[in-house]
């Protein structure tokens, strides 16, 4: 049975209680029925290691730590692993914020934020905990498709590879960055790649520019998931061959429209 908003267990660690207020009542209005609110992360890991929540709302700066290492060590504990992510910040630079991006959250929302991008993410939190949220696919058996992960984030691979198992997708490959990539679409036939764009090595779009104009598998479709926001990079990107370009942090709907568009025309 598919989760709802009534369903989710928030745990939201603010420090600040205006803010806390602020975003409980919002998240009240979405239909959230149980939000437990820690003002540091210490108290939140001991609670979450009697209870865990369904989803974990966090600012950026906390007592304790940062939302980053927050972050980091759900990441790093097996039982916390798939535990879905939001973070609260006012923070822009992207150095800050693509750690929290590559470790595979839900939604980075700004402060302040308005009831539609909490919906948003909400939205893609409940599409992530959905395990049957398959494709309506008919040229292919989505259980047969073999997917090849490109990602120097082992939290973000991770992240992709559990929304495409929602989807109904079952043999993935993975790798660290292009050149990786290279040597395993040298050996193994796959019906999709998706790959981030900033990686070492060998970025994305290099892989994309090898894969159309040296790889045997010239053809197969590429789906871009990244944190790139530069325009002409983005087009470049496009004009490399790309079937799709994904946001990240992404929503789920949205990987499952643009892999449904990629193969039914693949």
């Amino acid at each position: 049975m598919q989760t709802g908003t009534a369903d989710l267990i928030v745990y939201l660690i603010e420090p600040s209680q205006v803010q806390t207020r602020v975003i409980s009542s919002m998240l009240g209005q979405l239909g959230v029925r149980h939000v437990e609110r820690f003002e540091n992360a210490a108290a939140m890991f001991e609670k979450l290691a009697i209870q865990p929540p369904s989803l974990v709302i966090s600012a950026l700066y906390l007592p304790d730590m940062v939302g980053t290492e927050l972050v980091q060590r759900l990441r790093a504990d097996p039982t916390t692993l798939h535990t879905p992510f939001i973070l609260v910040s006012s923070e822009t630079r992207p150095q800050v914020l693509d750690p929290v991006r590559q470790s595979g959250v839900c939604g980075i929302l700004p402060k302040p934020f308005t009831e539609a991008q909490l919906h948003t993410a909400l939205r893609a939190t409940l599409d992530y905990l959905d395990a049957d949220a398959s494709i309506d696919v008919d040229v292919a058996d989505l259980e047969t498709l073999k997917v090849l992960i490109v990602d120097d984030s082992v939290s973000a691979r991770k992240f992709i590879r559990r929304v495409l198992e929602n989807l109904g997708i079952g043999h993935f490959l993975e790798a660290e960055n292009g050149k990786e990539a290279v040597v395993v679409l040298a050996e193994a036939m796959v019906d999709l790649v998706v790959t981030d764009y900033n990686m070492p090595e060998m970025d994305g779009k290099a892989l994309v520019d090898y894969i159309r104009q040296k790889s045997w598998q010239n053809s197969v479709p590429i789906l871009m998931v990244t944190s790139e926001s530069d325009e002409g990079r983005l087009a470049a990107i496009e004009e490399a061959g790309v079937s799709g370009i994904c946001d990240k942090p992404f929503e789920p709907k949205t990987v499952q429209a643009l892999l449904s568009r990629i193969l039914h025309a693949a």
